[in-house]
């Protein structure tokens, strides 16, 4: 029913700063929160960052909290993450995510619908 497709990731240094893009297929785009996460080499799948429906609430993990912004334009079916002072250990696959509940709280599991991830990779 609902498909995600991001972009933007790619092979850049240290410092520099990225716009992550997932756009949604569908009339249905305002209905979902949308959340971010990443999976590094060898690790489990962690959470990022999630916006609600309307994009009036936020919520970021600890260790993005400053540095990533996500953000949301309703009129384009699209979520984006902006990525600042990029470092190594943000290297991943960045996977966008939507659920149905209100707010920005969800467990992994009620995450309905995943895209098929962009790779972000940061060199030192």
């Amino acid at each position: 029913q609902v498909q995600m497709v991001e972009s933007g990731g790619g092979l850049v240094q240290a410092g520099d700063s990225l716009r992550l893009s997932c756009a949604v297929s569908g009339r249905t785009f305002g209905s979902y929160a949308m959340g971010w996460f990443r999976q590094a080499p060898g690790k489990e799948r962690e959470f990022v960052a999630a916006i609600s429906r309307g994009g009036g609430s936020t919520d970021y993990a600890d260790s993005v909290k400053g540095r990533f912004t996500i953000s949301r334009d309703n009129a384009k079916n699209t979520v984006y993450l902006q990525i600042n002072s990029l470092k190594p250990e943000d290297t991943a696959v960045y996977y966008c995510a939507a659920h149905s509940r209100l707010g920005t709280s969800a467990t992994m599991r009620q995450y309905q619908y995943w895209g098929q991830g962009t790779q972000v990779t940061v060199s030192s």
